[in-house]
């Protein structure tokens, strides 16, 4: 009886093993199955970004701007420091993304919403969208007001 039970014990261990081995042309196709999946997952992210830049694009709020000049109009705005071109993710000091540079209606200008922890700040006659916390620059939109 002790032997038939390990026997049984043995065989219940190594036939899964065996059973489960898979052969190189196996491992192959599953290896390319995997590429073609991260193929069509960037193919669909990229379908995604532009769905995205459809819906909250560069470009539509050009449009706006023309028909509203008054609203875009430069005026007398005045910074206590010098002009300087901002590019995504450049570290920028709290005098820059201060309470008086922060555009508090961004929906009036119809930019796309900011996410958590980020605003919307002038700059001279740039758009910034910029991570509060961190004081990151996560987009950049040159020329906005003239």
């Amino acid at each position: 009886m002790r032997t038939l039970i390990l026997t049984a014990l043995v065989a219940a261990t190594v036939l899964p093993v065996a059973a489960q081995a898979q052969s190189y042309g196996d491992i192959q196709r599953d290896r390319r199955d995997i590429r073609q999946d991260r193929r069509d997952l960037r193919e669909d992210q990229r379908d995604y970004r532009q769905d995205m830049n459809r819906r909250w694009g560069d470009n539509d709020w050009r449009g706006w701007r023309d028909q509203n000049r008054g609203l875009y109009a430069r005026g007398n705005w005045r910074a206590p420091f010098r002009y300087y071109a901002f590019r995504p993710g450049v570290r920028i000091a709290p005098v820059y993304y201060g309470g008086a540079y922060v555009v508090a209606d961004p929906w009036r200008y119809r930019l796309p919403p900011a996410g958590y922890g980020q605003r919307w700040v002038r700059h001279y006659d740039d758009l910034l969208l910029v991570d509060m916390r961190r004081g990151i620059v996560v987009r950049v939109i040159n020329h906005f007001y003239w």
